[in-house]
């Protein structure tokens, strides 16, 4: 029952992460395509929230529960599959951390471009593009892990 209940929390946890990137890229493009500084500026400020809220709470979630779920299971975390989720899990994290910041900067470049009813800036478009290129390896690398998971290969 332990593992069942550990399990049901590791792939909630593992779907929130999913969606919720896939979500955020998704509202984000859409509103900087429209180059509308106002527009930006609100989804940027629900992204961060939604960041927050949702991605950091199961980003915390899945190594406590995935550690409790391999000791219940009995897979040792030296397993070669266990090691090679938890570098990935580490190396989305290598990504995501600058993708918070970068997010917030987004938002309040565009609040005050809004504010002013000017363009949005140059640094704007730079941290964007930055953003961007950051979702491609991280999300890579969760669609990697819970590959992982699911198949548990023996290397």
């Amino acid at each position: 029952m332990i593992h069942d209940l550990l399990l049901f929390a590791h792939v909630i946890g593992t779907a929130v992460l999913l969606g919720t990137g896939a979500g955020i890229a998704f509202f984000m493009v859409l509103s900087q395509r429209s180059q509308n500084p106002a527009m930006i500026a609100h989804v940027a400020g629900i992204v961060v929230v939604a960041d927050w809220l949702f991605t950091a709470t199961a980003a915390v979630a899945q190594p406590i529960t995935g550690y409790f779920l391999a000791q219940a299971a009995g897979w040792p975390l030296t397993s070669g599959w266990v090691v090679w989720a938890l570098l990935l899990y580490v190396f989305v994290g290598v990504f995501w951390l600058p993708v918070i910041w970068i997010q917030k900067q987004l938002r309040d470049l565009a609040q005050t471009a809004a504010a002013q009813g000017i363009p949005l800036p140059p640094r704007f478009h730079r941290l964007y593009r930055i953003w961007f290129a950051c979702g491609f390896p991280a999300f890579a690398a969760v669609l990697a892990i819970l590959w992982l998971m699911i198949t548990k290969p023996t290397f």
